[in-house]
Order: C-alpha cells, then sequence, then structure tokens
C-alpha cells in the first residue's frame, strides 16, 4: 500500500467489515482509494479478480481505473470487472438473453433509432414533442415506473401522449430484439427480480462492489446495485452530495441519504483534504456549498498555499465578455509562459460558446469544444453507414432497419413488427428471417415482395464490396436508394445540400482511404466502426488547445486556470431551476465549476445579455455574493469605481497591443 496515502484513505482501504460509503470531496483522491482497495483485495485479502467488480458512469473513468490497477499489480488480473454501469448490464443481458427471451445477439438501439420508433408511435412529426416523449419514456424506466404505472399516474396531455407510447414502444423493441439505452439496466433489474436462481449466481460471482460516482445513480442502479450486493452488502460507494448535478437526467441524491438507511452498519468515511486547488478556491467552493442544506457535513482543505486571489469580472454585454475572456486569457498565457492546454473556459449552456468560439478563431487560438457532435454522428453518415453496417455483418439488426426506411422502401412498421416476431422465435438476425419460408406464410406477398428485393440489393452490392473500386461501388449505392433526391424532399433547399456534401465528403475519404490501406469496402467499415469508437473517447492526448465545456460536461475534469463565464441569475442558476431544489443543484453546479480550478480562477458576468433582438438587463449570480469578498478581486461595471470605464479599456487597449507585440 502506498505511502502517499493520507490516513481516512488507507482507512477507506481496508475497511472490510461491513457496507461503507466513503465521502469524497472533490480532488480527494478517490479513484486512487478505489483502485488501492481493488489491489489490496486481491494482494491482501486474497480475492480472486473475478469476483470483483468496480462499476462507474464513463467509459474514460473505467479506463483510467484500469490502467491504474495495472500498474499497481503489475499484471493486469483476469476476470476482474471494471466497467460502466450499462457495460455490465449488456454483459449480464448477453449472458441470461434467453432467460428474458431474447437471443444473445440481441441489438442495442441508440436515441435516433428509438427516436424515429417513438416518432412512428405517437404520430407526432414535432422534433420538441418527440424528444420530450423520449425523455419522459427514459426517466420512467430509470424511476422503474412501468407502462401501466406510467398512464395511471399522467398529468397532462403530454404524459398521457408519452405513457401510451411507452407500452407500444416496448412491444416493438420487444419484437425488433432490441434494446435501448435504459433497458441495459432496468432488464437485469427485472431479471432478478424474477428469476432468483439468476440472482444467486451473480450474488456469487460478484463477491465485492466498489461504486464510483455514487451521488448520480439513479433509482434503477441503486437497484441493481442493491440486488448484487444481497444480504452479505460487501460494498464500497464513493461519492460527494456536493457534487450532484445530474437529477435532470434521472439521477437522486436520495440515493446517498438511503444508503445508512437500508444499511443501518454503514460506516462513512470522509475524504476532506484536496490535492487540486489552492486554498482560497477552496474557502470560496466551500463558502457557496454552505448555503445548501448538507446531507453530511464537509469541508474541504489544501495544503497547497493560498494562491493567486479570484477575480470576477463585469463586462457590458455577452460579446464584450466573450472578447475580455480570450484577451485576458492570452495576456495570462503571455505572462506566465504557460500552454493553451492548462486553460478551460466554463458556462452553463451550450448557447455561450458561440461568441467565444468567433473571438478564439478571430484571435487564432486553437480550442476543443466539448460535447462537439463527431462526423460519424451526423444523421446523413449514421444513414450511409447503416448501409455498410449491414454489408460487413447481416446479422446487425439496428443497421437493418435503419437501412430499410432510410429512405422508406415500401417496407412498413408491421411487416417489420412480424419479421422480428418470427426472428426472436427463431433466434436469428432479421436479414436472416427475411429469406425463410416460415416468415414468407406470416405476410402477404405485397409486404415480402419489397423485403426480399432490399435483402437481394444487399447481397448484390456485398458481392460487389470486396471486388470492385470503393469510389464507384458508394456511387452505385447511392444512385440506387436515391438518397440525394430523398434529402431534397425531407429537407429545404439549403440544409439538403449541406447533409449531401457531407456524404459526398464521406465517400471521398473512403475512397482516399481505400487506395491509401489497399483496402475494400468491407474492410473500411470496420475501420469506420473502430473510428467512431475512438471518436467518443476523450483522446488520449488532449492537444495544445484551449478546452470549451459546459459545467456538467466538466464534472470529473481539472484545469490550471479555470474562466466561468455568465455567472448571471437566470444563466447560473438557470431561469427554469428558481424553486428550492434546484436552486441547490444549481449551486451544486457552480461547486463543481470553482473546484475545477488548480491554481487560478476567473469568474465573469455581463450587465446586459441578448435575448432574440433585444439586450436584457443581467444581474450578477446569488452565488457569486456567497463566495464572500476576502479572496476576491472585482473589476469593470459599476460595482468597481477604481477602476472607472476608461481605465479599464486603457487597460484593454494596452493588453492588445502587448499582444499585437508578441505575433509581430
Amino acid at each position: 500500500m502506498s505511502a502517499l496515502l493520507n490516513p481516512p484513505q488507507r482507512e477507506a482501504i481496508r475497511y472490510l467489515d461491513g457496507p461503507l460509503l466513503v465521502l469524497a470531496g472533490a480532488g480527494s483522491g478517490k479513484t486512487r482509494v478505489i483502485t488501492q482497495k481493488i489491489a489490496y483485495l486481491i494482494q491482501e485479502c486474497g480475492f480472486s479478480p473475478s469476483n470483483i467488480a468496480a462499476i462507474t458512469f464513463t467509459n474514460k473513468a473505467a479506463k483510467e481505473m484500469q490502467e491504474r490497477v495495472g500498474q499497481l499489480l503489475k499484471d493486469k488480473p483476469s476476470g476482474l470487472t471494471i466497467s460502466t454501469f450499462h457495460s455490465l448490464g449488456v454483459r449480464i443481458l448477453r449472458e441470461e438473453a434467453k432467460v428474458l427471451g431474447y437471443k444473445p445477439r440481441f441489438s442495442i438501439f441508440d436515441s435516433t433509432d428509438c427516436y424515429g420508433i417513438i416518432s412512428d408511435l405517437s404520430g407526432s412529426a414535432d422534433k420538441a414533442t418527440i424528444r420530450r416523449l423520449q425523455t419522459l419514456i427514459s426517466n420512467w424506466k430509470n424511476a422503474l415506473v412501468s407502462p401501466d404505472v406510467a398512464l395511471k399516474n399522467v398529468e397532462n396531455e403530454t404524459e398521457k401522449l408519452a405513457a401510451l407510447a411507452y407500452a407500444s414502444y416496448s412491444a416493438t423493441l420487444k419484437a425488433y430484439q432490441a434494446v435501448d439505452f435504459d433497458d441495459l439496466i432496468s432488464l437485469p433489474v427485472e431479471l432478478f427480480d424474477k428469476h432468483p436462481e439468476v440472482l444467486d449466481k451473480w450474488q456469487n460471482r460478484l463477491r465485492y462492489l466498489l461504486v464510483d460516482e455514487y451521488q448520480d445513480t439513479n433509482a434503477c442502479q441503486y437497484r441493481l446495485l442493491k440486488q448484487l450486493a444481497g444480504p452479505r452488502a460487501a460494498f464500497t460507494a464513493v461519492g460527494d452530495d456536493d457534487q450532484a448535478i445530474y437529477g435532470w437526467r434521472g439521477a437522486d441524491i436520495e440515493n446517498l441519504r438511503g444508503l445508512p438507511r437500508d444499511y443501518p452498519n454503514l460506516k462513512l468515511i470522509k475524504l476532506e483534504q484536496n490535492y487540486r486547488s489552492t486554498v482560497r478556491i477552496l474557502k470560496a467552493a466551500n463558502a457557496v456549498i454552505a448555503h445548501n442544506e448538507k446531507l453530511f457535513d464537509k469541508k474541504l482543505w489544501s495544503d497547497l498555499g493560498h494562491g493567486d486571489p479570484i477575480t470576477v469580472t463585469v463586462c457590458k454585454d455577452s460579446e464584450k465578455e466573450a472578447e475580455l475572456v480570450v484577451m485576458k486569457l492570452q495576456a495570462h498565457k503571455f505572462e506566465h509562459r504557460t500552454k493553451f492546454s492548462d486553460y478551460a473556459i466554463l458556462y452553463r449552456g451550450n448557447f455561450q460558446a458561440r461568441a467565444l468560439e468567433q473571438f478564439l478563431r478571430d484571435q487564432r487560438v486553437p480550442y476543443l469544444l466539448s460535447g462537439g457532435q463527431s462526423f460519424f454522428d451526423k444523421a446523413e453518415i449514421k444513414d450511409i453507414t447503416s448501409y455498410l453496417r449491414l454489408l460487413a455483418n447481416n446479422d446487425d439488426d439496428p443497421a437493418f432497419i435503419r437501412a430499410v426506411t432510410t429512405p422508406k422502401r415500401g417496407v412498413g412498421g408491421t411487416t417489420l413488427e412480424a419479421l422480428g416476431t418470427y426472428a426472436g422465435e427463431r433466434h436469428i438476425s432479421l436479414f436472416a428471417a427475411a429469406f425463410e419460408e416460415g416468415f414468407a406464410h406470416r405476410v402477404q406477398q405485397r409486404q415480402l415482395g419489397p423485403l426480399l428485393e432490399f435483402c437481394e440489393f444487399i447481397n448484390r452490392i456485398e458481392y460487389r464490396a470486396v471486388k470492385e473500386p470503393v469510389e464507384t461501388v458508394m456511387n452505385d449505392l447511392l444512385a440506387a436508394i436515391g438518397y440525394e433526391a430523398w434529402l431534397n424532399d425531407e429537407e429545404d433547399k439549403r440544409a439538403a445540400l449541406a447533409r449531401w456534401n457531407n456524404v459526398q465528403e464521406l465517400v471521398k475519404w473512403l475512397a482516399r482511404k481505400g487506395e491509401e490501406d489497399g483496402k475494400n469496402l468491407i474492410e473500411l467499415t470496420q475501420m469506420i466502426a473502430l473510428i467512431n469508437l475512438l471518436d467518443k473517447q476523450e483522446g488520449e492526448e488532449r492537444p495544445d488547445a484551449v478546452q470549451l465545456s459546459t459545467l456538467h460536461a466538466a464534472k470529473g475534469l481539472e484545469f490550471k486556470h479555470v474562466f466561468l463565464i455568465g455567472v448571471e441569475e437566470g444563466v447560473l442558476p438557470h431561469r427554469e431551476s428558481m424553486e428550492p431544489a434546484k436552486i441547490e443543484e444549481e449551486r451544486r453546479l457552480m461547486y463543481v465549476g470553482i473546484t475545477r480550478a488548480q491554481r487560478s480562477l476567473h469568474i465573469s458576468y455581463s450587465e446586459k445579455r441578448k435575448q432574440g433582438r433585444e439586450l436584457i438587463p443581467c444581474e450578477p449570480s446569488r452565488f457569486i455574493a456567497e463566495m464572500g469578498k476576502e479572496d476576491i478581486r472585482f473589476s469593470g461595471g459599476k460595482s468597481d469605481a477604481p477602476p472607472d470605464k476608461a481605465s479599464g479599456a486603457a487597460r484593454l487597449a494596452a493588453m492588445k497591443a502587448m499582444l499585437a507585440g508578441k505575433s509581430a
């Protein structure tokens, strides 16, 4: 065990006498505790790696844990489970599929696939309505609310529409032999409830559980953990009630409150020493979060020195704020000889990034935008790659459904449901089922004809894909399905052209890669899948660029220097989060923003902000006052007499001149 551990960390690692909650403040070394405990269980306590599961929320966190455990144990332990909740859910479902009436190779639908089904079922073409229905169904699944119960408790027409769609949606997914993202947790819970012998098997397999970011669990995830822990209750939950910021997506802070109730012998250990931030930053964070009702009393401290004062800058409007932040960042970088990657600009909503991007581009400052859409996530690219996925693997059911319905080819929902039901009974793919005589007897000839025509078309293209040049096959595929014409029918002229240009870019890229690497279209398709997967994971090595990110997306990250912008009433806290419980979550969001900073923190807000075509007066966020004034330096606006506006303008001009001199 490392000598660098502090006493509470050491205690948390060694405690095995019952259930344990580790209350881990921001930057307090929680990942170190989890990974060291895994090593301790294996090396000192004789646990088999296959009997341990560490569960977290992101692939990035799971990967980091795996790497750290590998370093501690030298040899990678075989059988050790370090995964996300959803990966664990997939593993359980793959193994137990037949018990639930699924084939082991069931499909996992993404939100786009599910959007299409809900749109068809609801009969609505309004995108906002469909997304609202999608969110409601997701929230019900995560709260373990069945379609019947949801329908009984509806409070308005939208909820009624969602509840009616919910039952049909679940049946449709089952018929397609598919699950959605939420099912990956709710179906294992259902499985364990109905089949105690299966639960017993998994309880004996996973004999010690470690759960990261416990405050972010929803009702369904908590239930799964309770099931797996069983009466033995051998687990360590690590979390922080002050960083519970995902209530909007179903995370329930009550799960933290419920732990001592559900486990009366629960041991609580607090990690309060922060290894990330200076004293002034932590002082401000502690002062803000003290205004929330506390589940557990906790106060972060640091021995990293006082650090720089926190700056709060008042700006004339959001445009000026963006300009000033970029200028201040450049000046700070020039003065302190830092890298661009040492900086992050954080904000409450994505809309705040637009003006920033403009000024960053104008000043030629490299930046990374967190949460930006990947090229391979664009709808038109997913449409075309669904055909390619089907060429490479005829058993890819989500690809089959997307390809056969985009553009529509005369194969309707009734035909696909019948196909899904038959494929489920036979435990075969949709593609294979379409050719079976047994299925032909279940549908009419006018339904079967277009389906077989599509499947035979795929077979012909597949035969050509391994022999002919990539560009030739791709152009013939696009012409055969009439994709450009379909885009023009679906979208206005400008949007259709933009989407078609993206498709053409894909074709050119595939053709170029095919020539460079000597690969056919089938081989390239497998490479696309890999690129897409990698694209979704945060990069291994961050380029030297400023990170732009929402506060939600920044959780778990840290930066030497942080600019927190738009800290105004109506933005942070958000205007739709003014009731007490939601204000508390917004305050936790502010706390997360403050605690991302290691060495310096710069806060700004605008006196006016554009709404539509109007400039609306703004008030500084209540959270700024809650930070206290002792370690804060205010500048700009009416709040600060010296320096006045003229000296502020002079300072900005001097900054610009300095930067111009540097680039000359």
